[in-house]
This record gives C-alpha cells, structure tokens and sequence, in this order.
C-alpha cells in the first residue's frame, strides 16, 4: 500500500539562474511504495512525473497506437518530457550512487510516461534490470520524451528529430541541475536503452554539451539555457549502455542491402521483393564505409572488403565467450539443431528448431573451428524475414505509403514524412506528399544544398557516428549489445560504432559484442551489465571529490 512520504527534512533546490527556478526539485514530494527484491521488502521513494523542461510541448489526448488504434494520455501537459524518479531506501541520502537513467523507445518511436517501479511488485535481480539497480542502491529514473508518431495538442507532429535527443539532453540537464538537492550523483548518470532506445541513448553519449543542440533546448526551457541560447549546465553522462542501437539512419539502408546482398542472402531466403532497389542501394556501402577511416583491433582498416571477416571473427568472439562463460554452455555440432523459442507480439512463445550448417565447434577446445557467412546470414534471415528495399526510408518508394520505416521521423512537424535518404528521395513517386524530387524538383544533392534545408541537420543531431572523436564530450564508459540472430538492423552498423569508440580518446571503457544468440532484443545478460557498471563506477571513484565528473 502506498504511503505519503513527506518528510520533515524535505528541501527544494534553488536553482542560481533564476530562468531555471521552475525546474527545481522537491525533495519532500515523494510517495513511499513497497516492493520485493530477490525475496527481500525494500521501500522506495517515488518522485511521480517530474517535468524536466520549463516549456513542455501539449500532447493531443488520443495517440496513435494501442487496443483498438488508439491510446488516451491522461498527462497531456508533460506527458511526453517527464520522468519517473525511483530512490530505494539505501540510497535516501546517497549522493554518490549512479542515476540509472531509462529511455522506453521502440523502433524511434515517442515513448510516454512509465513507471518500471510499481507498488507490490517482486523483482529478480538476475533478470531485471530494474531489480538489478534497486537491489545496487542506484536511483532509477524512467525517462519519457518526444519522438516520431507523436500527435500535439494542434494536430502536428512535434516529435520529428532531433526532439528525441534534445529531450533526453533536457532530462540529464534537469538532474544535473538539481544534483545537489537529489539522492543519487549526476556525475554518475548510466543510460540504458533497447533498439530505438539504444539509438537514443548512442547519440546522447556521444554528443555531450554539443552546442548544435541549445536553441533546441532553449524553445522547450531546458535546464541551463539562457534566453541567448548559452549554456551553463553539462548534459554529457557517465556511461552508455546500450543493445541493438537503430541507428546511423542515414546510412542503414546502405548497410542493410549490402550487409544482405553481398552474399545473395534476400534471393537465398526468398525475401528480394525489390531487387533494383536493394542492388542500387548496396552499391553506396563501400564509398560510405571507406569515408569513415575506421580501423580493426588489428590495426587494419575496416572496409566493404574487410567488413564480412571483421563481422565473422566478431561472431567467433561471441561464441567462444558464451562457452567460456559456463561449462554447461553448449553449441550444437554442424548437422545438430539450435532449439529456439520466439512469437511476434500478441502470440505465444513457439519453439522451432534449425539445423546448425554454419558454425564447427571443436568439442574439445570450445573453439570455433569455421563459419560460413553465406550459410549464417541465411540462418539469421530464415528466423524473421528480412525488411524491404529500402529497410529504414520506405514510405513513398514504389508507392509505399504505408510502411512502418523511420521515415516519419524526419521533416517538418507539419508534414507527416520526409525521404531523408538520396536514394528514396530520388525515387520517391508518390505525388503531392511534399517529398523527393518528383515534388520538389531538386534532386538530393540539390535540396540539401540549400541553405534553408533542415532534414540533413536532422540526420546528423541524431547520428552518434558524427559526434565521436569531435570536440564533443562523449560518454568515458561504453557497453554495447548487438545479437547474433538479430536482423533488424546490419551487424555493420554496431561494428562501425564499436570501431569508432574505440578510437575516441575520451573513451576509457569500451565492452562491445555481437550477443551469442540473442534475437533484436535488450537487458538479456543483467549480471553482466550490471558488473560492467559496478566496475567503471568504482574505476571512476568518489564523484563527489575534486575534479571527479562523468
């Protein structure tokens, strides 16, 4: 049963700039909730919808999506811009204790209000990371914010990029703000996101107290942003962690197609519905991936022609660190079956088994003797069909206008989508919705000349790829989840930003892997997420003490 937790010794914070004075935080606003950790009662704190912007963006009452089409917001003022603020009890007045900082995105889209703490609730520490981070007294936060999909209160769609990143750097600024008057260290913020959210939380590491962002944050009131658009509070975090990142969108399609063309996997599984499309596009990869000048562990450089062995001695990492990890961990031998359960969503979980043609274990060592990439894409692409041609800008190619691709993220809020790639800008054909050189005239080249053009700097203020190894302050502590069995987006896509970090100075920790057998999925490998953050944090010391910051 939930208590009222006003507390004798409850303070508000005094903002210094009197323009953040609405962001202060009440110490004594709190609601007192009991839950169960691994078998223990613990209490917990329950600061409710905390606004973190001065000047929220109305939401409509009905959203899109949910039972029946449609969903109804109860909280149409800040719904969208607020977070939950979760303190269990070791932590009542802990200052020094990480922030676990929570993004909900899928697949890009606006994530609202949630409370991942709920009254009553029993929690596995094992298996949630939720659990995980009460039972290691880190204040956990569940973090709402803007994104595409999102109706406004007048009917646009206020949620096109980069309001996703800019909402997220409003939320680290509302706590970095308020770190004296709140449990738990600013200095010390862990993010954690899945798919949508592990893009989210990518470009939120990488592109720390980038100035390219403040008039954003100034037109929502974020914390620390003057009326000239300066900056006086950090919005750079501790540590990122992050599983099957969506992101790099304005080059995936090129990764997708050569990723799953380079050894004819679409015609192998039957899933090249565009052929033209798909081979057009895989022919922009090799430009794109030498215009990066990244380099392998090895030293050698990571190209369209490095790409698939780079991919495959990572898929070898992943298996040999899954054996190693237990003795009870096996691989079935080649002509043996993986016996894997997974259901779509609404359907219940179905087993299925396939034959393991592509991987030899030597029974003995526990090591890879081979893998055939052909045979393993295929493996990969026979579990969920591959995505069209394109993967990621589909809406208004071939006719397309209902296809659920990122392309509604990007354009005006008052335009419901915007090819925000050459290629499906350049072939865009559906007549009158404002997109690709069939409205316009302009080829993509072009219209991103002009000077008037936004949609380029959308894609960039939501590419993490942009922001690493420049003078932005990018995130000392990176722990990043691809799975091997996952085909929503190209392996490429998570290398390359493995490959970047890697050659960041500013990044200290870096644990990168291709997750043995996981499907597009996140917070599958909790105790081991889990004592990476342990780790960096204790690395990092008391980041209280003098020139001690995340």
């Amino acid at each position: 049963m939930a208590a009222s937790g006003a507390s004798p010794s409850g303070h508000r914070a005094k903002a210094t700039d009197p323009q953040d004075s609405a962001l202060d935080f009440d110490s004594a606003a709190y609601t007192t909730i009991a839950v169960t950790v691994d078998g223990r009662p613990m209490n917990v704190r329950w600061y409710k919808e905390i606004c973190y912007v001065a000047k929220p963006v109305a939401a409509a009452a009905q959203q899109p999506g949910g039972p029946g089409g449609g969903t109804t917001i109860p909280n149409t003022a800040c719904g969208y811009q607020s977070m939950n603020v979760f303190v269990p009890e070791s932590a009542f007045g802990d200052q020094h204790t990480p922030v676990y900082f929570a993004v909900n995105n899928s697949g890009w889209r606006a994530s609202y209000i949630k409370a991942s703490v709920t009254a009553g609730t029993s929690y596995n520490s094992a298996t949630s990371n939720v659990g995980a981070a009460l039972k290691a007294g880190y204040v956990f936060v569940d973090v709402a914010n803007r994104s595409r999909g999102l109706v406004g209160a007048d009917g646009a769609a206020p949620g096109k990029a980069p309001a996703a990143v800019v909402d997220a750097k409003a939320a680290v600024r509302y706590l970095r703000l308020n770190d004296a008057a709140m449990p738990g260290s600013a200095e010390r913020i862990v993010i954690n996101g899945t798919s949508g959210g592990g893009a989210l939380v990518s470009i939120l590491g990488a592109s720390g107290n980038s100035a390219e962002y403040n008039h954003y944050l100034a037109e929502i009131g974020a914390a620390g942003i003057d009326a000239k658009g300066r900056s006086t509070v950090r919005d750079d975090v501790f540590a990122v962690n992050a599983y099957c990142p969506i992101t790099d969108l304005g080059n995936a399609d090129k990764a997708y197609e050569w990723l799953y063309g380079i050894l004819d996997t679409r015609n192998r599984t039957g899933s090249n519905p565009s052929p033209e499309d798909a081979s057009a596009i895989a022919a922009q990869f090799a430009a794109y991936e030498r215009s990066l000048g990244l380099r392998n562990p090895d030293g050698t450089p990571l190209t369209a022609s490095t790409m698939l062995n780079a991919i495959k001695n990572e898929v070898i990492r992943s298996a040999e660190t899954y054996l190693k990890a237990d003795p009870a961990h096996a691989i079935p031998p080649l002509g043996g079956t993986f016996e894997i359960t997974s259901g779509g969503p609404g359907a219940p979980p179905t087993p299925k088994s396939y034959v393991n043609d592509w991987i030899d274990i030597d029974a003995t060592t526990r090591k890879v003797r081979s893998v055939d990439m052909t045979k393993y894409l295929v493996f990969v692409a026979t579990q969920t069909t591959l995505k069209t041609s394109p993967a990621f800008d589909a809406v208004g190619v071939n006719g397309n206008t209902t296809s659920g691709t990122e392309t509604d993220l990007f354009g005006p809020p008052t335009q419901k989508y915007m090819n925000y790639t050459e290629y499906s800008w350049n072939h865009n054909d559906v007549a009158g919705d404002g997109s690709g050189l069939d409205d316009t005239g302009l080829t993509w080249d072009r219209y991103t000349a002009k000077k008037t053009t936004t949609i380029d700097e959308q894609v960039h203020l939501i590419n993490p790829m942009d922001f690493i190894g420049t003078t932005a302050d990018t995130a000392p502590n990176w722990y990043v989840r691809h799975g091997t069995r996952d085909r929503d987006t190209a392996f490429t896509v998570s290398v390359n930003l493995d490959r970047a970090l890697a050659a960041d100075k500013q990044v200290h920790s870096l644990d990168y892997q291709l997750a043995w057998n996981q499907p597009h999925a996140g917070n599958y490998d909790v105790p081991e997420a889990m004592a990476w953050i342990a780790k960096v944090v204790r690395s990092a010391g008391d980041p209280l003490a003098p020139g001690r910051h995340g």
